[in-house]
């Protein structure tokens, strides 16, 4: 029957097992909740993956689906333009309120609208990685736009981040164990740099501001290592999200890179596809730092699971270059502005906007941020809380005073979604894996939809709570928690975080991972990585 399950039914179902996927399977949901067959009501306090953000089953939404789908379910971008899409277009548009305002215009020569930052909403997508990668191609046809024989082709990017799956995004990303096994076929147009990771990062002694501007020293040398002539964009993640786990900024940082980016020419990317639109408490991750870039990505609460769609908003510097070019961008897809989606997603940032929604995340994610430092800094094996909004993350290290993280072996992270998603314990917890060096450290994410009250906010941290304690006590009842840290040499130790500092200072000068990183340290190949990693999903 062309099944590859070994157990129970044939089916012919294939997410990532090969045998059958170890996963529940699903009834149906209620707002904050997601019910399965076997009677679980398991409470979804990551959102799928950061991406719920009016709930599931809202009435509202699943109208404008039903009212899209008795109007029009398919066109195709290159012939014909909807409602949804051009409403949507302006939501997203006017959500960037700012400073500069001018009349824009597209790159098909429709006037846009009044608009501080951004001067249209020039495609929508599937997937995250798929907007990723049409922003960094529009950032090279920008430069081919002012100058055909342009040398830029190159992106920097930071070290330990995520922008997605495909060919294109992983090259730009840096999550080691979903990127090490595809190494040998990747681009090589890209290189990374440092982030700004103060738990990790930040050096003894080391003040805020005197980091902030070695990290923009670090991008300066980037630049002209690799030729400053040849750099289309500079791409970030403002909080970053898997990878890490939930890091923000440092107050000022954002600036200082983008300054080093318009000192060389160079467009400043936001990949806000898992913290923006409203998850870190603003509309946008960057209003709260004030630095616009030249191109945003934004996805996943964008059409807040009813429909897939993700989105690139486009500064009027960019539209201005297309203009005065080809008048073109190109680029296209089947499904770009499919009805459906972008009716989904205009209900949904309506929803959002008219309930005030973006207030409840700032407030909700202040209230989860003290209970989350309440019950956890005590905690001897917490390392790190952090976060904004209602987007945090717990990182766990087998030493507190030194940083390491716990063996592989240990399967940490993993444990704890696992041990989340059983009868008794009913949550969802986004684990993930690799926060101290790209292979080793484990933490989850927190990400709840934006609707949440003071009680599901107590509610997820009584369970998480319940989650981490059980699991600490089964592997400490095996024998394994001593075991485990007692058995790290001194040299895993000091890997992970010499003097505090993170694996960041362990990475080359010129911003790319050593050869023993890329390959998989302490003893973990890529492949052994990834199974490792695979009780978390794999976000767009």
């Amino acid at each position: 029957m062309g099944s590859l399950a070994v157990d129970g039914p044939p089916t012919g179902y294939f997410y990532r097992h090969t045998d059958n996927e170890p996963y529940a399977l699903v009834k149906s949901c209620s707002p904050l909740y997601i019910e399965t067959v076997n009677g679980q009501r398991i409470l979804d306090a990551t959102g799928g993956a950061s991406v719920s953000a009016v709930g599931h089953r809202h009435a509202r939404v699943k109208k404008a689906i039903n009212l899209q789908l008795d109007e029009v379910e398919y066109c195709h971008p290159s012939f014909f333009k909807t409602t949804a899409a051009l409403q949507l277009a302006d939501l997203l548009v006017e959500s960037t309120d700012g400073a500069l305002t001018r009349a824009c215009f597209t790159a098909s020569g429709k006037l846009g609208k009044l608009n501080p930052h951004f001067s249209e909403l020039q495609a929508n997508y599937i997937s995250g990685s798929e907007a990723v990668e049409m922003a960094m191609k529009l950032a090279r046809q920008y430069f081919l736009e002012i100058d055909p024989n342009t040398r830029r082709h190159r992106f920097i990017a930071r070290q330990a981040s995520w922008h997605g799956c495909t060919v294109g995004t992983l090259a730009v990303g840096d999550f080691k164990v979903r990127k090490a096994p595809y190494i040998p076929v990747l681009p090589d147009n890209v290189s990374h740099v440092l982030p700004c990771h103060t738990y990790r990062g930040l050096k003894k002694n080391e003040s805020h501001e005197a980091y902030v501007a070695r990290l923009a020293q670090n991008l300066e040398d980037e630049f002209y290592r690799v030729g400053p002539e040849t750099v289309c964009a500079f791409i970030v993640e403002p909080i970053v999200g898997t990878a890490l786990g939930c890091v923000p900024p440092l107050p000022g940082y954002l600036e200082a890179m983008k300054a080093v980016c318009d000192r060389h020419g160079a467009l400043f990317i936001y990949d806000e596809i898992m913290c923006g639109l409203g998850r870190s408490g603003t509309r946008h991750a960057w209003q709260a730092e004030g630095t616009p870039p030249d191109i945003e990505i934004v996805g996943k609460t964008l059409a807040s699971g009813y429909a897939p769609l993700s989105a690139v908003l486009i500064n009027e510097k960019v539209i201005e270059a297309l203009r005065r070019g080809s008048g073109c961008f190109t680029h296209g897809q089947t499904f770009q502005i499919l009805p459906v989606s972008c009716a989904a997603a205009l209900e949904v940032q309506r929803i959002i906007q008219e309930d005030d929604l973006v207030t409840n995340v700032a407030r909700m994610g202040a209230l989860l941020s003290s209970l989350l430092h309440a019950r956890f800094d005590p905690h001897p094996y917490v390392g790190d809380i952090r976060g904004r909004g209602l987007f945090w993350c717990i990182e766990f290290v087998a030493d507190r005073a030194t940083k390491a993280p716990f063996p592989a072996v240990l399967n940490l992270a993993k444990r704890m979604a696992n041990r989340g998603l059983e009868p008794g314990y009913d949550i969802s917890l986004f684990a993930a894996n690799g926060s101290a060096d790209g292979w080793l450290g484990d933490h989850f994410l927190l990400c709840p939809p934006y609707i949440v009250s003071e009680s599901d906010v107590e509610e997820i941290v009584k369970r998480v709570v319940k989650v981490v304690e059980s699991v600490f006590e089964d592997v400490r009842r095996e024998g394994l928690l001593k075991g485990m840290v007692d058995g790290l040499s001194e040299g895993e130790k000091g890997e992970a975080l010499p003097n505090g500092a993170g694996p960041n200072d362990a990475l080359t000068s010129g911003g790319e991972p050593d050869e023993k990183s890329m390959n998989g340290s302490h003893g973990i190949s890529g492949i052994g990585a990834i199974e490792r990693s695979q009780g978390a999903p794999i976000a767009a």
